[in-house]
């Protein structure tokens, strides 16, 4: 029985003329251009055989028709016939305008045609919201029957693997058109669980990098559905970074209609990376690449050794023929630019290669899923730098160079790790700083050393104040508003009467040419 109807599916047509004036003809499996028209194969209308493809209940399935071209984000109302299913908008990406956020660039090329969308699963940034859920919705040319077996088939795209981690995609129905959309007015209200109408048809776990995965979903649905909706999970979701996904090429239809399609059995990049068909005995395969046979490939499954292009099978029954829609294959291959340093009397090592010079250089690589990734690293030589550094402090003040400390005046060369590891020379001259406080001094008006003095050279630069205390610790006296270059700093008088005899603690601030504040402390005695 299911010969008969596979043999029902290929419709009655030859794809080989006789002609009767016996002119040449092309033969279509040869990859010669026989008749010599300059076409070869199915390139050749002598070789024309109609495509069996699914024609999906969903209708603009790949959002090529459009009414405007998106300006910016949020514009699925460019998209004919699709509707915004969720207040969290979905963007509508297309070449004739808007194709997308500069940071999550769509992957190239679009699976089929030059339109697609763009849906996030929860907000980072300025305005977080884990329950953010971007669905895209449409009411079905034809309902989906109780009972009968559907397959949904889709492409998935993926930006960063930062920004397009392993996710869930779920396929939703409702029983009718009026329950789209929902959520009005509130981007928290999540999936469309979380409202009347809706049921969960199916969902399937999808991954990938800077690439287009194709994924599907089989449902057998339990009361009729009208329409339907696709996007992320019902589980919240916060991240440092919003998650962010494509969409393309959404086809719904009769299990039965996928028959003759063309699946992937691995990663593409996969050394052993095969396409095939469903094979049944009765029938015979041809596969093509751009529409030239490739000889001898006559399974229903073939091992991919020709490169990027669009594969198709023509598959022939008893006097019938059907050629499968074209399978794009493209290899990813993701682009990748770092920026590094390497010291100088050093080298850089990258993927096995020894760089020693500035410059910017390339590496193909194989990325995890043995895909070529290009890596574009711009190099910098660092030269060690050398820096004179001639400073003072005062005794008992500790200088930094680094890691290292120092007290007391010294010339050294100190070598320190720069903030990108190379090294750096510092030529250290640290000395004191030429400042002199007496010991003593006797405010009895006799002309000599009667006021406790600063002396200091030109580096000085202000005396911004000076505390006196007894040496029990109680403050006499305190002078904040000195002129820049007073040095006399205290009278020996404890408000208005001559202080006592004795020794007494002070406590100076001071601004230096180095542009600091600095605190010295000590002794003094006063005597009559």
């Amino acid at each position: 029985m299911l010969r008969l109807l596979i043999i029902g599916i290929l419709i009655s047509y030859t794809p080989y003329r006789v002609d009767l004036d016996m002119q040449p003809t092309e033969i279509c499996d040869n990859s010669i251009d026989d008749d010599g028209d300059g076409l070869i194969d199915l390139n050749d209308e002598e070789c024309l055989c109609p495509v069996a493809e699914p024609v999906s209940l969903i209708p603009n399935p790949s959002f090529e028709d459009h009414s405007c071209c998106p300006t910016t984000r949020s514009q699925l109302h460019c998209a004919d016939t699709w509707i915004q299913a969720s207040q969290a908008t979905t963007d509508y990406l297309h070449t004739c305008g808007w194709f997308g956020w500069e940071d999550l660039p769509a992957p190239l090329p679009i699976p089929d045609g030059d339109a697609c969308i763009g849906f996030r699963d929860g907000r980072a940034g300025n305005a977080p919201n884990a329950n953010w859920k971007e669905y895209t919705g449409a009411c079905l040319t034809s309902p989906l029957k109780i009972g009968t077996a559907y397959r949904f088939r889709f492409n998935i795209g993926f930006t960063h693997p930062e920004n397009s981690p392993p996710t869930t995609v779920v396929f939703y129905g409702s029983t009718s058109c009026e329950f789209l959309p929902f959520g009005e007015g509130d981007d928290r209200h999540g999936c469309p669980l979380n409202g009347p109408g809706w049921v969960r048809l199916g969902q399937t776990g999808v991954f990938g990098a800077n690439s287009w995965t194709t994924a599907e979903i089989n449902v057998t649905p339990q009361q009729d559905i009208f329409a339907m909706a696709i996007g992320p999970d019902c589980i919240e979701r916060m991240r440092d970074v919003s998650l962010y996904y494509f969409l393309d090429n959404l086809v719904l239809a009769d299990q039965r209609e996928f028959l003759f399609t063309i699946s992937p059995d691995s990663n593409l990049c996969a050394a052993d990376f095969s396409l095939s068909v469903p094979n049944f005995d009765s029938l015979n395969y041809q596969w093509y690449k751009d529409k030239v046979a490739l000889v001898g490939e006559t399974s229903s499954t073939l091992k991919v050794k020709s490169g990027d292009g669009l594969y198709q099978v023509l598959i022939k029954g008893p006097a019938s023929c059907k050629l499968t829609n074209p399978y794009l294959l493209s290899e990813p291959v993701i682009h990748t630019t770092l920026n590094e340093h390497f010291c100088e009397q050093e080298s850089f090592f990258f993927a096995g290669k020894e760089r020693s010079e500035s410059g910017t250089y390339f590496d193909t690589l194989l990325s995890r899923d043995g895909c070529d990734s290009i890596i574009q690293i711009n190099l910098s030589k660092v030269s060690s730098v050398t820096v004179s550094d001639s400073t003072k402090i005062f005794d008992g003040e500790t200088y930094q160079v680094g890691d290292f400390n120092f007290q007391n005046p010294t010339s050294e060369v100190i070598t320190l790790a720069s903030s990108l590891g190379c090294d750096s020379i510092v030529q250290l001259t640290l000395d004191f700083y030429d400042v002199y406080i007496p010991n003593a001094f006797s405010p009895n008006n006799d002309g000599i050393n009667d006021h406790l003095t600063l002396y200091s050279t030109r580096e000085l630069i202000r005396v911004n104040r000076i505390q006196i205390y007894s040496r029990w610790g109680q403050l006499i006296y305190e002078n904040e508003n000195m002129q820049d270059t007073q040095t006399i700093l205290w009278n020996g008088r404890d408000k208005d009467r001559l202080a006592e005899q004795g020794v007494y603690l002070y406590r100076i601030n001071l601004t230096m040419n180095d542009g600091l504040d600095h605190e010295l402390s000590g002794s003094i005695t006063l005597l009559h």
